[in-house]
Formats: C-alpha cells, sequence, structure tokens
C-alpha cells in the first residue's frame, strides 16, 4: 500500500510545479516582472500597461474563484482523495492555463474579442501570483462553508462587474462567444 504524503510534501510539489510553470513562460520569451522596472502589490486600473503585470489586480479575484471552482469540482470527482493530491490538480490545471493563455494565439483572441485592446500578456510574477491566488482559494474553499464560498464568488463576480466590467463569468464568455452588446457595455459606450 502507498504511502501518504504529508501536506507539507504536497505543497513542496506543487512549489516546484509552479517554478516549472515560471521556466516555462521565461522560456517562451514572457516578461519576469513589468517592463517599467517595479513590482506592485496592487494595479487597480485595468486599463494600463501595467495590468496584469504585477502581484494583484482586479483579475486576481478570478483566480480566488478558480481555487472555489476547483475545490468544489475535485471534491465531487476525488473526494476519496487527500486534499494536497486535489491541490496537486488544482495547480496544473492553472499552470496549464496560465501558460496558455500567455500564448500569441490567445493574447491575439483577448485583443480581437473583448475590451483588452493593448493587452500583451501576463509577467511571470503575475501568472506564479495567479497560481497561487487559485492556491488561497481552494485552501479557503476546503475550509469555509459552502454558503460562504459561494457568497463570496458571487460578491467577487458582482464587485469586479461594477468596478471594471468584467468579471470571470464575461471573461470566459468573450473568449468563447463575444457578444458585441456586451464588449459595447464594457467599453463604456
Amino acid at each position: 500500500m502507498m504511502q501518504r504524503l504529508s501536506l507539507r510534501h504536497y505543497l513542496m510539489i506543487g512549489a516546484a510545479m509552479i517554478a516549472v510553470t515560471a521556466i516555462v513562460l521565461l522560456w517562451m520569451g514572457r516578461n519576469p516582472i513589468c517592463t517599467c522596472g517595479t513590482v506592485k502589490l496592487w494595479v487597480g486600473e485595468v486599463n494600463s500597461s501595467d495590468n496584469s503585470q504585477h502581484i494583484s489586480d482586479w483579475y486576481s479575484l478570478s483566480h480566488i474563484i478558480h481555487g472555489f471552482l476547483f475545490y468544489g469540482l475535485l471534491w465531487l470527482v476525488a473526494r476519496g482523495r487527500p486534499v494536497g493530491l486535489r491541490l496537486l490538480l488544482a495547480i496544473v490545471v492553472e499552470a496549464a492555463w496560465e501558460i496558455f493563455e500567455n500564448t500569441d494565439m490567445v493574447i491575439n483572441r483577448y485583443r480581437e474579442a473583448t475590451i483588452a485592446l493593448g493587452y500583451t500578456g501576463d509577467s511571470v510574477l503575475n501568472s506564479v501570483c495567479d497560481i497561487l491566488f487559485m492556491v488561497i482559494g481552494f485552501f479557503f474553499a476546503s475550509r469555509a462553508p459552502l454558503w460562504l464560498t459561494i457568497l463570496i464568488a458571487i460578491v467577487f463576480e458582482l464587485l469586479a462587474g461594477y468596478v471594471i466590467r468584467d468579471n470571470l463569468t464575461l471573461n470566459v464568455l468573450m473568449l468563447v462567444y463575444p457578444l458585441d452588446a456586451i464588449k459595447a457595455w464594457q467599453g463604456g459606450l
């Protein structure tokens, strides 16, 4: 019988997976940090060259929700597995998204289908922090009551929708099936 790993071991493996993701992103030509040469904790202006370049921004809320969703989905399909293993699976999915999101194909799709006209992709720092925000969401969902996790996800979606006219739901919709009316609303038209 295989011995279960401790949570510490799962976290170490997860950290290594995130480091590999950073290496892949660097290999892809992504900037390690913002080309402005500084590192900011928070960037609140979506339509700026600083967006998706620093530690956190309005889209960090979406990554926390990713953690909620991954925890819930993996609880449904793999609840008999250790939470550390489920976390590693969530990191794999989030890391794969961060790599895919920073391909020319997806960057160009964001530019043509959404309001992100000047989007150039994420810095490696931002991508790593996005994964860490997902991890925070995953751990929160693993400890909090379901009703609270759902309430916070709704509040995050409504808050981001109100403040920046974008959120996880709109982001997915506009990437998959762009609607001119939503694009106009997001652009303030």
